[in-house]
């Protein structure tokens, strides 16, 4: 099984520009991560280090934080980086966590492989460190990473597009489709990427699948800063040069944000969104709502609360002086260690199963049936 070396020779391409492989078959048992015999204090401030507000997920997730810390009996201290800001913001909220006296703190990364002096502080000080969502690179001092399978995350999104392509466009193959992945100080851009072409790749080798832009690789097909403006002048740039007088089939789009984008340029410049096939993920309220009136076709349901409930289990478990839960300690090498993992598994949403796979979530339910 490959090793997903995220400073390995895609990512090193991608650096130039600006976000998220393994095999994606066997997995690693359940192993324990370092161990911390001494704990630490019940009562002890846990800090929270998330990138922006740019997506509902991170909003939900701080929230979710600051509530579940509270429950749990911590103090929480949950910050983010401004969106137009650097990721220095980053770098000093979470220095003035570990000079505060944080015992745990989670980062979700704004820029993953800039934060190896602030790490070495934390480390230095006898703090933890969990990789929320993103992982962080080439730094010894990363304890453990929780999130969904990144990887098979991707694998659904090329699996849906070729489902809807076939359910959607109202002809045989070939299908013209065109490539768009997240930004490129993301980890998991790469990861969603490299999922997505695994499955997607065999097809454009055959013909099945034809990019007409002809930008198949991740540096061309980047989204700095997850910028839904960013995908959608990159969009429009596409249809203008490649699709004037011609039909675009589908499109992989690595999030629901960068999705939308997509979906408006392809209105404005007069193709039929219903024959198109649009990916997604995160499961947004404006996402769904585009699935269940058949334009968007799909999301991925990375469900963040139970992504914040695992998080906090680890902490209660490092708090008590155990060894935190993992799933995974073969997949993720930052490019100095293999990062001990607990990975939750995605669900591929299209208006199909939309009711099942939110069940347990109300708002999202909420607006399915009243579409149905």
């Amino acid at each position: 099984m490959k090793k997903i070396t995220l400073a390995a020779t895609a990512l090193a391409a991608v650096a130039a520009l600006a976000l998220s492989g393994c095999s994606g078959g066997e997995r690693g048992g359940d192993a324990g991560g370092a161990s911390d015999a001494a704990g630490f204090a019940a009562d002890s401030t846990i800090g929270v280090a998330l990138p922006d507000k740019t997506s509902e997920n991170w909003v939900l997730a701080g929230g979710l934080f600051e509530d579940g810390l509270e429950e749990a009996g911590f103090k929480g201290d949950v910050q983010y980086a401004p969106a137009s800001n650097t990721v220095a913001e980053q770098q000093n909220q979470i220095s003035a966590m570990v000079t505060n006296g944080a015992k745990v703190i989670v980062i979700g990364a704004k820029d993953g492989k800039q934060l190896g002096t602030q790490l070495q502080q934390a480390a230095d000080a006898g703090v933890k460190i969990i990789a929320y969502d993103r992982l962080i690179e080439n730094t010894e001092n990363v304890d453990y990473y929780v999130a969904f399978d990144n990887f098979k995350v991707g694998q659904l999104q090329g699996q849906a597009l070729l489902e809807g392509l076939e359910a959607r466009s109202g002809h045989a193959a070939p299908w013209n489709i065109e490539l768009f992945s997240g930004s490129p100080d993301d980890a998991n851009s790469a990861v969603f990427f490299d999922g997505a072409m695994e499955v997607l790749q065999p097809k454009i080798d055959d013909g099945t699948l034809v990019v007409a832009s002809g930008q198949t690789d991740i540096a061309q097909t980047a989204t700095q800063g997850w910028e839904a403006e960013n995908a959608q002048s990159r969009m429009d740039s596409i249809l203008t040069s490649t699709y004037s007088s011609s039909d675009i089939d589908g499109v992989l789009s690595p999030n629901d944000n960068l999705a939308r984008a997509i979906i408006t340029s392809a209105k404005q410049a007069g193709k039929d969104i219903s024959k198109i096939t649009v990916t997604g993920q995160d499961s947004e309220v404006e996402s769904v709502k585009s699935i269940m009136a058949g334009e968007q076709y799909s999301t991925i349901n990375k469900d963040t609360t139970l992504l914040v409930e695992q998080t906090i289990k680890m902490i209660q478990q490092l708090q008590k002086g155990e060894e935190a839960d993992v799933n995974d300690t073969e997949q993720y090498d930052n490019g100095v260690k293999v990062v001990p993992a607990y990975l939750l598994d995605p669900v591929i949403v299209t208006k199909e199963n939309a009711a099942e796979a939110y069940a347990n979530n109300p708002n999202l339910l909420e607006i399915v049936t009243a579409a149905q």
